[in-house]
Order: structure tokens, then sequence, then C-alpha cells
């Protein structure tokens, strides 16, 4: 049996720390909803109390900082620390998402919907939206990571940097366009799904365009 390499191993830890990050996450989701949404949580949604509000967006911002320690940690590189964070942030997305299913037995479908973020205005869409998009950071992330560790520099460049901003702002986009739906208390319009799709081509031909070199990347 081939033994993991160091990157590997280092993933496979990340994973662990994403995977019971994310439980931890579902739990505070869980007692949220038994909290605001005892009668099952569906849009038009209840809006939370201010404080609670103040709460959750320093939560958010915690959960962001607590990824991106772990990813400092983990890589050696700038481009391996950009990888991890890509990676657990994907993988802790999906777990949490298949977490709270275990815990309250929802989503029951990948087209249900829910508040995804709140910073700077909530984030709303079908849980398969984020599920994809994290499936596709955790993918990308892990190329990166063992691209890396064989001693490959990446050299970005305009055409991959344009094409990620481009992605990023259609898919948030189709996140935030409709934000009344939450904030005034009726129903979101259907879905975007093609700007979902648009979004993640943009970033799979952003990734495929990366440049790299076979020079030793200089660890940090």
């Amino acid at each position: 049996m081939t033994a993991l390499s160091p990157g590997a191993k280092r993933l496979f830890w990340a994973f662990l720390f994403a995977v019971a990050f994310a439980f931890v996450e579902s739990a505070v989701v869980v007692y949220l909803r038994a909290l605001y949404y005892p009668g099952g949580f569906f849009f038009p949604l209840r809006v939370l109390a201010t404080d609670h509000v103040a709460v959750e967006l320093a939560r958010e911002l915690s959960t962001m900082i607590m990824i991106a320690t772990v990813a400092a940690l983990a890589g050696f590189s700038a481009w391996e620390r950009i990888g991890f964070f890509l990676f657990i942030f994907g993988i802790w997305d999906i777990f949490f998402y298949g977490w709270l299913r275990v815990c309250i037995n929802w989503p029951r479908t990948l087209f249900d919907w829910d508040i995804l973020f709140l910073i700077p205005v909530p984030w709303i869409g079908p849980v398969i939206a984020p599920v994809l998009v994290a499936l596709t950071m955790a993918i990308c992330g892990t190329i990166v990571v063992l691209r890396t560790e064989r001693g490959m520099s990446i050299q970005p460049g305009f055409l991959p940097l344009g094409l990620w901003l481009a992605g990023t702002a259609v898919i948030l986009y189709s996140f935030v366009a409709d934000t009344g739906a939450t904030l005034g208390g009726v129903m979101p319009q259907p879905y975007r799904y093609e700007l979902l799709g648009l979004g993640l081509l943009l970033y799979i031909v952003a990734f495929s365009t990366l440049k790299t070199s076979t020079q030793s990347a200089a660890k940090q």
C-alpha cells in the first residue's frame, strides 16, 4: 500500500477539521431554527432580532477567520494556503448541509431554499447552488495543494484572474439579486440557475488557464 504524501496527509487532517467544524456550525443552526422557526423553515422568513443578527454576523466573520487560520497553518507557501482555504471551505460547506440533514432531516431536497450568508446583505438560494460551488472549491483546492507539493509554482495571469472575478460576480448576483425576499417578507423569485452555471464555468476555465512552472516553489 502506497503511503500518503505529506501534502495528502495535511489534506486528510484538514478534511477532519472541516467535517468537525461543519457539525459545530450546523448545531448552531439547529438551535436557531428551534428558536425562530419551530413550525418549520420556509420562505418568507421571520427576521431575527437585531441583537441576534449582530451575533450571527460576528459568527460568520469568525468562521471565515478560523478557516483562513487553519489554512495558513496547513500550507507552506502562499498558493498552498490558498489551496487549503478552498479545500477546507468547500468540505465544510458540503458537510454543513449533510449534518443538518442528519440532525433535523433538512434539507429534504437539494432544491430547498436557505439563507446562505448575511455579509453584507442576506444571500439566498437553493441548497444545490452553494453545494456545487463548494464542490468546485474543494476540487480546485486539492489540485492546488498537490501541485505545489510537487514543486510546481502557480503563476496567475490577467485572464484567469479576470475570469475568476467575473465568475464570482455572477454567482454572488444570483444569491443577492432577490434579497428583498428575505428583508421584505415576500417569497423569492425563481433562482437563476443559468447564472450559477455560467459562474461555475468561468471558475473552471479560470482554473484551467492557470500557468504552472516545474521549478521548485520556495517554502515560506
